[in-house]
């Protein structure tokens, strides 16, 4: 059985099963709620060996997963706060998505000033995830799950890639996320939206 981390065939399928649902999600305007992110853990989780199984699909803080979590020198949200950081996290997640509704319907094409508001929900939602870990293992992928459906749901192409992990600045706006800063992730996935060939719509012009 492949490892949870492995570029493994099983894990490629588990990722691609993922990403259809999650965009699927995305293109309905589902409400966004943490319990979309737990399935999609136990989704990329499936068939692979994991350290714990008891992990999979669990925050951290409820039963059988009430571990810490460090990245590299950085600890993350201690177990026992983040029930109540992901309550405000999806709260706050909620809120703007419903402002990013009322502005721009579906199907609509993003204006620049709606790339900017979508980018920023989207770095947001990543880096907010990344800094509570609310899972022991997989936070960076089904943060940039997270990512993915914000763009998708606004009709951006989901720039941030599942795997393998980023580079090219990902790490170091990752490393800004854990003190709080999430912009550095927005102002990355900008970046990345510019550095799409010319054809690609991005934005209509005013």
């Amino acid at each position: 059985m492949a490892g949870w981390d492995d570029d493994s065939p099983q894990l490629r399928r588990n990722l691609d099963k993922v990403r259809v649902g999650l965009r699927e999600s995305a293109r309905r305007r589902d409400k966004p709620v943490v319990e979309l992110a737990r399935q999609w853990h136990r989704d990329t989780m499936a068939g692979l060996d994991v350290p714990k199984k008891e992990y999979v699909g669990r925050f951290r803080g409820e039963p059988s997963a009430e571990v810490p979590v460090y990245i590299g020198a950085a600890e993350g949200v201690p177990h026992a706060d983040v029930e109540a950081q992901l309550k405000k996290f999806e709260e706050l997640l909620q809120e703007a998505i419903a402002v990013l509704d009322r502005s721009y319907r579906a199907g609509a094409e993003l204006d620049k000033d709606g790339v900017a508001a979508v980018t920023d929900v989207a770095g947001w939602t990543h880096a907010e995830w990344v800094r509570i870990h609310p899972f022991a293992n997989g936070n960076g992928r089904t943060a940039r799950m997270w990512a993915d459906y914000v763009l998708v749901r606004y009709g951006l192409p989901p720039v941030v890639r599942l795997r393998p992990r980023p580079d090219d600045g990902y790490g170091a706006a990752g490393e800004r996320a854990m003190a709080g800063d999430w912009e550095p992730m927005a102002r990355y996935i900008r970046r990345k939206l510019l550095e799409l060939p010319p054809a690609t719509p991005r934005t209509k012009r005013r």
